[in-house]
């Protein structure tokens, strides 16, 4: 999308997973604005509308919108959980584009239940979308920008954009297998941003929170306002991506980061709060009850590792 004026990402190339809708889509169109060229990836095959009438499908859409705006997009329709469907999404990019430069992980699902009552199916099909998909993904890029570093004798240009959740962060009593994921998103993000940066490679980590298609049911008690941007659109996540994406953000690797509704938080790593040290060689039960038990004797009941602050951000001038 040109506007006759040096844009942060000219020349590059981005791929957005699950961008037919919702995030996805807004983080598609941003770095499209932005200048990248977009491969947008959104898993299924073209259909029909409400109507009736055919249907290009969402990918195709999302694509069609950014090419009408002046913009370059293909449409990928594979599913990035098939280790060969992600390889061939990487291989799209660069052999329609020239090149990869920015890879932003988005593609989801959920299958909401508490973990007595949940199935094996609802909790291998999330882990499998979301934790493997991101993994896929980042492999063949991954694979792609280190070859090409080698090659060059110097660091390329790479970002990976993962998406994790505050369902990570705070602990989500409904979502142990999105929970278990989003934080498996985590791990993979620190790994790979301290495997890549010889390469030139960024890996950071978003906790977006949105009204999409996907988490319709989650803020069904959540009204959009009469007027004005909703706190809950997506288009309060893409800058952010589109920042990440950027030779600005160079500086940012291994991060993890809340946005919505005009905010940005940036989340510290975990600290080690206390450290006991046995008087011999090793711990007994009761050395351990001796020191342990009086230590979380005054803490809140329900306080755990999980961060459940972090639900209640929200930007200073925000009115609810």
């Amino acid at each position: 999308m040109s506007t006759g004026m040096s844009l942060p990402l000219e020349g590059l190339t981005a791929i957005v997973t699950g961008a037919g809708r919702g995030l996805g889509r807004a983080e598609a169109l941003e770095l499209a604005r932005l200048g990248a060229a977009v491969v947008v990836n959104d898993y299924g095959q073209p259909g029909r509308d409400g109507s009736g009438e055919a249907s290009a499908g969402p990918a195709e859409e999302v694509a069609a919108e950014i090419r009408a705006a002046g913009g370059r997009a293909l449409a990928h329709t594979g599913d990035v959980a098939d280790f060969e469907r992600a390889r061939e999404l990487v291989q799209l990019a660069i052999g329609e584009f020239g090149k990869l430069d920015v890879l932003v992980n988005n593609a989801g699902i959920l299958r909401d239940r508490m973990v007595f009552s949940m199935t094996e199916d609802e909790w291998d099909s999330v882990i499998r979308v979301h934790l493997k998909g991101h993994f896929n993904t980042t492999h063949f890029a991954a694979a792609y920008w280190r070859e090409r570093s080698k090659a060059a004798g110097k660091p390329v240009y790479g970002r990976i954009v993962n998406t994790s959740s505050e369902a990570f962060l705070a602990g989500s009593a409904g979502q142990p297998n999105y929970a278990a994921a989003k934080g498996g998103i985590v791990g993979l993000t620190t790994s790979t941003a301290l495997a890549l940066g010889r390469y030139g490679v960024t890996a950071n980590a978003i906790c977006p929170r949105a009204r999409t298609r996907m988490t319709e049911d989650v803020f069904a008690g959540l009204h959009e306002p009469a007027e004005g941007l909703d706190p809950l659109a997506p288009e309060h996540v893409a800058p952010l991506v589109g920042y990440l994406a950027s030779p600005a953000a160079a500086q940012l690797n291994g991060q993890l980061l809340v946005v919505h509704g005009g905010m940005v938080a940036i989340v510290e790593r975990p600290r080690v709060q206390a450290k006991f040290d046995s008087k011999q060689d090793t711990f007994t039960y009761d050395e351990l009850d001796a020191l342990l038990t009086p230590h979380y004797a005054d803490r809140p009941p329900g306080e755990t590792f999980a961060a459940a602050e972090v639900l209640g951000l929200k930007r200073e001038d925000e009115h609810r």
